[in-house]
């Protein structure tokens, strides 16, 4: 069963969710060439620190990391470390937070300096994925009109979505039901309500769509090893269609 929100706790997962917007508009300009990752995850924790909110990734089901940091082929659960990031890479950062017992999900893709146009179509693809599949995220659709809405426009785009890995419902626990699908056929599966909160996340390959698990246990990897894009935001349905409470 989709938990359905109450008006006090859509306000409780409005204040986390303005939290991670303002966490990742801080950590976002200090991608830079010439970082490793996991500078990137220490001043992640600082800056989550400062603003009195726990990373809800680290422990996770022995996750070793505060944010999932994913560059190039690794598609995502990349485990931040001594990696330096090149000119041209294309990094992946998914971050969760937990505030006064509510959680809020997001994830960017950033090109790091000079990025060959195939990346930079990739990108542009998947935001705009991310965006279509938020517009059906309206009352009275079907779970999948999110999901077939993701997988048209990238497949148009020559892409391809990864199926293994799919977004969920968020509030009181990071992942509550349903599941979300970046893929599959309209007017199917769960009608939306409102209430109901929304971690939508299309994952896009510019090769094949199936991966590979890295021998971390965590990594997932595009099987031709071509580049993948993440992009994330936690959405509430509402009486006046999606609010995206990350944005």
């Amino acid at each position: 069963m989709v938990p359905i929100k109450s008006p006090a706790e859509l306000d409780a997962m409005r204040r986390v969710s303005a939290v991670l917007r303002k966490i990742i508009d801080e950590l976002r300009p200090r991608v830079i060439v010439g970082m490793a990752t996991q500078e990137l995850d220490a001043q992640a924790l600082e800056i989550m620190r400062e603003n009195a909110v726990r990373a809800a990734f680290k422990g996770y089901r022995g996750f070793p990391a505060n944010i999932c940091a994913s560059v190039n082929e690794e598609v995502v659960h990349g485990i931040p470390s001594n990696r330096i990031l090149k000119e041209g890479d294309l990094l992946k950062v998914d971050i969760g937070i937990e505030l006064d017992g509510f959680f809020s999900d997001s994830a960017f893709t950033v090109g790091l300096g000079k990025i060959d146009g195939r990346s930079k179509r990739l990108i542009d693809a998947t935001k705009k994925a991310l965006d279509l599949g938020i517009a059906q995220a309206r009352a009275g659709n079907h779970l999948s009109d999110v999901s077939w809405a993701i997988q048209s426009h990238v497949e148009a785009q020559g892409f391809s979505v990864v199926r293994e890995f799919v977004g969920h419902g968020i509030g009181r626990q990071m992942h509550e039901p349903p599941e979300i699908m970046n893929y599959g056929l309209p007017h199917k599966g769960v009608v939306l309500k409102e209430g109901m909160c929304l971690a939508i996340e299309p994952m896009v390959n510019a090769g094949t769509w199936e991966v590979d698990i890295s021998e971390n246990g965590w990594t997932a990897l595009t099987k031709d090893r071509l580049n993948s894009a993440h992009f994330e935001h936690t959405v509430a349905i509402t009486g006046n269609g999606p609010e995206v409470l990350t944005r």
